[in-house]
């Protein structure tokens, strides 16, 4: 049965869009047909991520105007098999989102592919309102472990709540399992239980995430812990039941015990 799957974040800069792509590769990648629509107007990011900025012509607020087909719009990832993008507008504004034509939108899409991913603006404002009224089957709560965007992240599953739609479930990105072992960062499982949503992913703190941004290449292509956190992720969404990893809970390494990473201390300037 087809999945209409809004992914959201309470704060900018906790890795949505990039995870956004991520999961949509690694669905892609284990056979399933996705639709990725990037519906954060003016601020249009999956068409690099997907490596089809170049191939652009129409976008989302182009099909809502009704200025050209839906099928006009809709990109096609060579790479991926079975991986269509549905760019954003990079000039228009949120207003400029009629919430009934979206749902319209999201009900053809649904006919043709299995997942439609929604890469949501951050926050909760009304770019995000719109896509809530328009009546996605499911969405995705992205958080970093720190208390400011667990903060956000409470408020914004509340809004969830008060739209009448099902609490979402929750992933937890760029998690150090080492700091998590010394208490220094909260674990994925202790933040979704203060934030009372069902744990869906684990990530881990990745440098070959930023690896490739920079190489412009597909995350889903390097051979990283984060790759892993993104295939187990779609191997849940696919109904499989796979073991959280729960980083910084487990034994740490060997090597690592006998030779632990230096971590630069920290010490606060006397103002005095």
């Amino acid at each position: 049965m087809s999945q209409s799957i809004l992914i959201a974040s309470g704060k900018g800069g906790v890795g949505k869009s990039v995870l956004t792509a991520a999961i949509g590769t690694a669905l892609a990648r284990r056979g399933a047909s996705v639709v990725i629509i990037d519906a954060d107007i003016g601020l249009r990011s999956q068409d690099a991520f997907l490596g089809l900025e170049n191939s652009v012509v129409y976008d989302l607020i182009d099909v809502v105007s009704k200025d050209c087909r839906l099928e006009d719009a809709l990109l096609e990832c060579p790479l991926f098999p079975g991986l269509m993008l549905l760019p954003a507008s990079q000039f228009a504004r949120v207003r400029s989102l009629d919430c009934g034509r979206f749902r319209k939108i999201l009900k053809v899409l649904k006919e043709s592919f299995d997942f439609v991913l929604i890469d949501s603006p951050a926050g909760i404002e009304k770019g995000l309102r719109n896509l809530i009224n328009a009546g996605p089957d499911m969405s995705l709560l992205i958080v970093t472990p720190d208390d400011i965007c667990i903060r956000d992240a409470e408020r914004t599953a509340g809004l969830f709540e008060s739209k009448g739609l099902s609490r979402p479930r929750l992933i937890v990105n760029r998690l150090d399992s080492e700091l998590v072992a010394s208490g220094e960062m909260y674990s994925a499982r202790v933040i979704a239980d203060s934030l009372d949503l069902p744990l869906l992913g684990e990530v881990p703190e990745d440098p070959a995430v930023y690896r490739s941004i920079l190489r412009h290449s597909f995350l889903i292509d390097f051979d990283c812990p984060s790759r892993g956190a993104a295939l187990r992720i779609a191997s849940r969404l696919l109904g499989e039941n796979v073991p959280l990893p729960e980083y910084g809970r487990t034994r740490i390494p060997l090597i690592r015990r006998l030779f632990p990473r230096t971590v630069k201390e920290v010490i606060p300037l006397d103002r005095h």
